[in-house]
């Protein structure tokens, strides 16, 4: 029962962890750089990647009235802003990780 935890304990200093980064963006082409860039800097560590995967556009809708007072023709303005998203997963040690996101991050785009 001992040498069981003492091997449990030499495992426990290389643990890999599964890490889920989400990115978000108004702009597609600099979420794909970024994605592309965290994807690649992975593959040169060797390391374990699944994504990006490219989930649902959230659309946000206004519609507005062209005129401030109400009156004159009924004409309406329509505003959209698309969100979109990329999931990546890893699976490393914490530390490797912490050199792999300190890529410098396009602006815009969220972690």
């Amino acid at each position: 029962m001992s040498a069981y935890k003492e091997k449990g304990g030499q495992e426990e200093e290389a643990q890999v962890h599964r890490i889920r980064i989400t990115l978000t963006s108004r702009n597609v082409k600099s979420l794909e750089k970024v994605c592309s860039e965290l994807i690649k800097g992975a593959k040169d560590k060797k390391l374990l990647v699944k994504g990006p995967v490219r989930l649902p556009t959230k659309t946000l809708r206004i519609t507005t009235r062209k005129t401030p007072c109400g009156e004159g023709s009924k004409t309406w303005d329509r505003y959209e802003m698309r969100i979109h998203k990329r999931l990546i997963d890893l699976h490393s040690p914490a530390e490797v990780v912490k050199q792999i996101t300190s890529v410098s991050i396009e602006p815009g785009v969220e972690v």
